[in-house]
């Protein structure tokens, strides 16, 4: 029989987190197994750069360094280490790992799942850089069935490092969709690591959260969970917390995975004690027939120029600098250009960064000289422009950027496979070629709209920041932002659920009136989540905006003034 309770922790948010959180979760307490998250968007980009440069590598290297000091503790502690490290190169890697334990003199017995790269499927084109099916967690479980101390993946869902060792554990198979939903939402709260216990938290100023603990989720037979950390390190878990990481890069009621399609509305998340809150009630249905695909691509050159505007006269030094470049950016074209003005400056300040503007003029374009050209011609205006012309770097080569883009594959034509510890290959079915109704790719759209509560009755009000009663999280995916907004207590829903449109919505965030926005209502989680389509351009490393993840939307939404009942201020 297995043990009634699986502890999964996750040590790794992104390729680049907390570089001791491994050791660190492996000493601080009692695990089963332990994850590592190290794929976004943005990395597939950075590991196909990297592959490009040497064909052996493309898997993130900082998990092998890791490793020196903890495979020999994972193994005896009995510890299972499972991660999507692999990223584009999971052979790679775990061939570096059992060299690695066979020189550590650590038994340690190395698998891995591949069949996720699709970069030779001629449909995508020549210019493709990277394409990866996102896999789930059947090649995971078939490794850790056979025994496996340690596995690598390549592209899987975030969650499916969570899916993956719990249907192993305790024998779930696709049809047991209630129990896989509740690990896939166990599975999205562990993922970015500290943001579950306190990092990049709306209400940070009411815990100390200078250093957060990372993670973990006790997961039941049935799927249900109780989200805690270990005891006595940093943060603070609580129903807000895990309600901010929860709305944190989703969309609506339906949360679709290729394991199976969570239903975010039926999540309820209620206190357990101390720093641990039980999520519980998730029901699950047949996952999608077909597997989205990450594609990233080169997108060309970008270059930045930041003039520094100082003092009086902001807007008018701003329409200078505008009109003298006019021409040559009409004579040059430029596939993209975009002009910004941030308005850092303040009246009578007494430092003079304080009494400073940002004009920030990007150009983008295919042929690295366009960029040069822009950039050469404000640097001849150094001595013929506003008053006290300068800028705040100097002119550079301009960056190389990529952009990302989803296309979706029939699940069935993709070869999912587990590559176990002793070599042998075993391919893994689709989990929609098991059920009996596969769910369209756009199921979202087919949930009926949550009934919302009585509206607050009517009573004075104050014109104040939103962020005194609502918490936000915002992210991307790919082009598209989505800005999840909860409250904590029942009256403030009552109020936010009518008050907090879409309407509303644009008029609070002027930059999104060019773009389409879907609301979708949360009602167990007190909580709307809002989704931009095209707000980011083509992903994260097209760098479309100043904040090019969206992450601090959400904080200016909270920042944004309306009126607000007195009565929940």
């Amino acid at each position: 029989m297995p043990a009634p309770v699986l502890r999964i922790g996750n040590a790794s948010g992104f390729y680049g987190d907390r570089f001791d959180a491994l050791h660190e979760m492996l000493t601080d307490g009692p695990l089963d197994v332990l994850t590592g998250d190290y794929l976004a968007e943005l990395t597939m980009l950075i590991l196909g750069r990297d592959r490009l440069k040497n064909p052996y590598r493309g898997y993130a290297r900082t998990f092998l360094a890791q490793l020196e000091k903890t495979l020999g503790l994972a193994v005896e502690r009995g510890v299972t280490l499972v991660t999507n490290a692999g990223g584009l190169n999971p052979a790679g890697l775990a061939g570096r790992i059992g060299e690695l334990a066979d020189r550590l003199g650590v038994p340690a017995r190395v698998a891995y799942v591949t069949g996720d790269d699709l970069l030779d499927d001629q449909r995508w084109g020549t210019d493709v850089l990277t394409a990866n099916a996102y896999l789930g967690g059947g090649g995971i479980a078939a490794c850790l069935r056979a025994g496996a101390d340690v596995v690598v993946t390549g592209r899987v869902t975030d969650a499916a490092l969570v899916t993956g060792p719990a249907a192993a554990h305790f024998g779930w198979g696709p049809g047991d969709l209630d129990a896989l939903a509740g690990a896939v939402v166990a599975g999205h709260i562990l993922e970015c690591g500290t943001q579950a216990t306190g990092g990049n938290y709306a209400f940070f100023g009411e815990h100390d959260v200078r250093r957060p603990g990372f993670p973990l989720a006790e997961i039941h037979p049935d799927g249900s969970a109780v989200i805690t950390k270990h005891p006595g390190t940093g943060g603070v878990v609580d129903v807000s917390t895990v309600t901010a990481q929860l709305l944190y890069e989703t969309a609506g009621a339906r949360y679709l995975g290729p394991d199976v399609t969570a239903r975010l509305d039926t999540v309820r998340l209620t206190p357990d004690g101390p720093d641990r809150v039980r999520v519980s009630g998730v029901r699950g249905e047949a996952p999608p027939a077909s597997l989205k695909v990450g594609l990233t691509r080169p997108g060309g050159w970008r270059h930045e120029v930041a003039f520094v505007l100082t003092g009086l006269d902001i807007e008018a030094k701003a329409r200078l600098v505008r009109a003298q470049l006019d021409g040559v950016l009409a004579a040059r074209r430029p596939a993209a250009v975009r002009w910004s003005l941030a308005r850092t400056d303040r009246a009578d300040a007494p430092v003079q960064e304080e009494a400073s503007a940002l004009l920030r003029l990007v150009v983008r374009d295919r042929d690295p000289e366009v960029g040069r050209a822009v950039e050469a011609a404000c640097v001849e205006l150094a001595l013929a422009s506003y008053p006290g012309f300068h800028v705040a770097t100097p002119p550079g080569k301009g960056t190389q950027y990529g952009v990302f883009e989803a296309a979706y594959v029939d699940a069935g034509a993709v070869t999912h496979t587990a590559v176990l510890a002793d070599g042998r290959r075993v391919v893994i079915p689709p989990a929609s070629g098991s059920v009996l109704e596969a769910a369209p790719v756009d199921g979202h759209a087919c949930v009926p709209d949550a009934a919302l509560p009585e509206p607050l009755p009517a009573g004075p009000t104050r014109r104040a920041p939103l962020g005194l009663v609502a918490g936000a999280r915002s992210g991307d995916k790919g082009g598209s932002a989505n800005v999840g907004v909860w409250v904590r207590d029942d009256d403030a829903w009552r109020w936010l659920a009518h008050e907090l449109t879409v309407e509303r919505f644009r008029q609070l965030l002027p930059e999104t009136a060019d773009f389409a926005v879907e609301r979708h209502v949360l009602p167990n989680l007190r909580a709307l989540n809002f989704v931009v389509d095209g707000l980011l351009g083509e992903g994260v490393a097209s760098q479309a905006r100043f904040d090019p993840q969206a992450k601090a939307v959400g904080e200016w939404l909270r920042a944004r003034h309306l009126e607000i009942p007195e009565v929940l201020l």
